[in-house]
């Protein structure tokens, strides 16, 4: 496939991934949204049919990597050139930053009525609504909006457990057609990945939220720190390595695995 091809599939199927998952968590997290506190099941699910939509839209045209993880994970395997790869990893990027964007302007009268809130607001606020940068927590009130952070924050265990959920997630990946004689699932693949997106979710994805991609991570908690967003709080850029390190290791881990056991 061509440059070009590469770069609008990754871009437009990543920028339609973080649309719809970063879209499921607005719905869930924010004021005035009609999903508002339907919960885990909610985020789980929604990521997984984003995972859906994006696969099925850039399938065709780049592969639909849409994940550094996997992109590293098929050069490892051999499915895809060395070359290409810093164009899949930028365009994923940039898609994501671009879904990050739309997101924000998706749900625009939802993010200032919960950041002008005095409610969400108020702990992080000192006298005459003034942030109180002492008192601030790390992550921002809507930054599960946009990337992720874990429930106990231990370094060691959230990057493994990112690790173990990427390589979950791209050993399947790889792994599709083997029992077909080699011949691949076509679009039922990305089917079959969305279901799996799912059951990370639900089984691995409660530490840390389950980044296991780095642009899903790093592309929106850039736009977080950018966007003109009121109270918005910190990016925690201290955990970010973590969303994207634990990733690009499972991805490596993957393709490894996959070369000594199934190639």
């Amino acid at each position: 496939m061509s440059s070009s091809d590469i770069f609008i599939g990754e871009t437009i199927g990543t920028a339609v991934l973080i649309l719809l998952g970063g879209g499921v968590c607005a719905a869930v997290t924010l004021k005035r949204s009609k999903a508002q506190n339907a919960g885990w099941l909610a985020i789980t699910f929604g990521w997984g049919f984003a995972v859906l939509t994006g696969a099925y839209l850039a399938g065709g045209v780049s592969g639909a990597h849409l994940n550094p993880a996997v992109t590293i994970g098929l050069a490892i395997e051999g499915g895809t050139e060395w070359r290409d790869v810093p164009l899949y990893l930028g365009s994923q990027l940039l898609g994501a930053m671009i879904g990050a964007v739309l997101v924000w302007l998706t749900y625009y009268g939802q993010f200032r009525a919960h950041l002008t809130d005095p409610e969400i607001v108020g702990a992080q606020t000192g006298e005459e609504g003034m942030v109180d940068e002492a008192a601030a927590p790390k992550a921002g009130p809507v930054l599960g909006i946009f990337s992720t952070g874990p429930e106990i924050r231990h370094a060691v265990q959230n990057l493994v457990t990112e690790i173990i959920a990427t390589v979950v997630l791209v050993l399947a990946i790889l792994t599709q057609g083997l029992n077909n004689e080699g011949n691949g699932l076509g679009t039922l693949g990305a089917l079959v990945t969305a279901l799996v997106v799912v059951g990370i979710g639900l089984s691995l994805g409660g530490p840390t939220g389950y980044a296991i991609n780095p642009v899903r991570d790093l592309g929106p908690r850039i736009v977080h720190a950018l966007l003109p967003l009121p109270n918005k709080g910190g990016s925690d850029w201290g955990y970010a390595w973590i969303p994207v390190a634990g990733p690009l290791i499972g991805g490596a881990i993957a393709g490894g695995l996959y070369n000594v056991a199934f190639a």
